[in-house]
């Protein structure tokens, strides 16, 4: 596995897109126990000023995964996640607009950080995401820390 450094810290990945739908959003909603009703009715949601049925918190991450694969960005630097050498650190979110049913999002993921600790032994690759909708106003930033363990 390549040793990364930070000449890739702004690396730029290939955007990839998904739309919002309803029951998946709801399914999602069940399992992390929502029990607001704007989540499963679309007229109590529209009721509290939403356009349709919100995302429950963190949905947007399993979006970016439908139309890229959760370690697309890792494989293009040339780390490979099945050798047991990876972990997902930590994330954060960032929402600027609601997200709804119906709505056609874009990801566009870069490397925003990489550092080392442990004397090199581990390494910190921190991923940013914008996520955009149909008129490319950013409605959320997703930020991702994965860290790889070196073979040293």
């Amino acid at each position: 596995m390549p040793r990364l450094d930070r000449s890739v810290i702004g690396r730029e990945f290939p955007p990839c897109f998904a739309v919002v739908e309803a029951e998946a959003a709801q399914c999602f909603a069940r399992a992390i126990g929502e029990t607001d009703v704007i989540f499963f009715d679309a007229a109590a949601a529209r009721a509290r000023g939403y356009r349709a049925l919100p995302v429950p918190p963190t949905y947007v991450f399993c979006l970016k995964h439908a139309g890229a694969p959760p370690d697309g960005a890792l494989r293009a630097l040339g780390v490979e996640g099945g050798s047991g050498k990876l972990l997902h650190a930590e994330q954060a979110f960032e929402y600027l607009q609601p997200i709804c049913a119906g709505d056609r999002l874009c990801f566009r993921e870069r490397v925003a950080d990489v550092f080392e600790k442990k004397g090199g032994a581990l390494t910190f690759v921190v991923l940013e995401t914008r996520v955009t909708d149909a008129a490319e106003r950013t409605v959320a930033i997703i930020r991702h820390t994965e860290v790889i363990r070196s073979d040293a």
